[in-house]
């Protein structure tokens, strides 16, 4: 992460829900996110780490944990492979569609941090492997995302890409 960007996890308290389907991809991305929390300066003991049974799971308790006030924000982690059958598409919309949910009905930070590979390989690669960790990349949108919420809400939110209102492109 470019240090200009960094982001400060400091004083957060941030809920990781994880599937137990694919068990060793999810622990993959849940090590990613915990390590970015950790190297963001956020206290290990300010992540509340919940289990779910599988990736459509994560939204009701994704809503649960949003719901708690000493939650800042959640990282949803899963993983939906392709199969014979439509079913994976079903379970990737519903789940997309009710973490939306979540975050617009409580207001805090939802980040998308499930995998939706064709192959265990393509998982593999994205949990920790050769395309990086996704987890990782989700704890990071949802820590930058409660910030920036934090200053909106403040009144103190500055533009760091000012562009000129009506400008032609």
């Amino acid at each position: 992460m470019n240090p200009a960007n960094a982001i400060s996890a400091r004083g957060l308290r941030i809920a990781i829900v994880q599937s137990q389907y694919h068990h060793e991809i999810c622990n993959g991305l849940s090590t990613g996110a915990v390590d970015a929390f950790i190297n963001a300066g956020g206290d290990s003991q300010n992540i509340v780490h919940v289990h779910a049974p599988g990736s459509y799971e994560l939204v009701a308790i994704a809503l649960a944990l949003a719901e708690r006030a000493d939650i800042d924000a959640v990282v949803a982690l899963g993983c939906v492979l392709t199969g014979e059958t439509s079913h994976d598409r079903y379970i990737c919309d519903a789940v997309a569609h009710g973490l939306v949910d979540v975050t617009i009905r409580t207001g805090k930070p939802v980040a998308f941090g499930v995998l939706t590979c064709i192959t265990i390989e393509q998982a593999r690669a994205r949990s920790g492997g050769s395309k990086g960790n996704k987890g990782i990349e989700a704890m990071h949108a949802v820590i930058a995302a409660t910030r920036t919420i934090a200053e909106i809400r403040a009144g103190s939110v500055v533009a760091r890409n000012p562009v000129a209102i009506g400008a032609s492109r």
